[in-house]
């Protein structure tokens, strides 16, 4: 079953073999890294056609190394043609190719079992919530002018309204007359956002407030 199913010479049946697993797995591995995540259709198209695309490409420079050091090179100016993207949508990549390399070789049976291990594996991580941040914390991000002293600005504010709270964040805006304070917060009570920004909001001069949730754009 892990053999591979690529003899000496190319076969239709063969190539046909692993065009279509590459296929059909790279569609279910972008079914798997899409589930419960915010991403766009061509991120998702991506995923399940590199797959068969890694696949035709190692066929063709299989035992020929001056071709593969060729497309090495390729593959790694692709990084720099690329928009920063999640660690998430990274490793969905690294997956598809993995698939891709797998099914070019003619290891269909690995890239079949690599890819149900990931898959259980990946579902294992989303169940258990692993290495996600608490549930009800969020950023907060308040502007104040640069003659106010931001320690200890707002605690009689996060005493009241938060369970807790720290302060990742300093840094000047607006020319330096503006200091923007970056907190990770947890609020007491979910419902008491308004009235805690409008507290906020007497403190600071009604400057930018913003709460809320950051999509996650941590590189690999």
């Amino acid at each position: 079953m892990l053999n591979s199913v690529i003899g000496a010479q190319m076969s239709v049946s063969a190539f046909l073999i692993c065009l279509g697993t590459a296929m059909v797995l790279g569609v279910f591995t972008s079914l798997v890294f899409s589930a419960k995540s915010r991403h766009t259709g061509s991120w998702a198209q991506s995923l399940a056609l590199l797959p068969p695309i890694v696949t035709l490409v190692i066929m063709m420079v299989n035992g020929n190394i001056g071709a593969g050091l060729a497309v090495a090179g390729t593959f790694a100016l692709v990084r720099f043609r690329s928009v920063p993207g999640t660690a998430r949508e990274i490793t969905g990549l690294f997956a598809s190719v993995a698939v891709g390399l797998a099914c070019g070789m003619g290891y269909v049976g690995c890239a079949l079992l690599f890819f149900l291990v990931m898959a259980a594996f990946v579902a294992l991580l989303s169940m258990l919530h692993f290495g996600e941040a608490g549930c009800g914390e969020k950023q907060l991000k308040i502007t104040i002018p640069e003659n106010l002293d931001y320690e200890g600005l707002f605690d009689d504010l996060f005493l009241e309204y938060a369970k807790s709270w720290e302060l990742v964040r300093v840094r000047t805006t607006n020319m330096g007359t503006l200091f923007e304070l970056s907190y990770n917060i947890s609020l007491k009570t979910p419902g008491s956002s308004k009235e805690f920004i409008d507290a906020i909001r007497c403190r600071n001069g009604n400057l930018n407030i913003i709460f809320g949730r950051e999509a996650d754009r941590d590189m690999m």
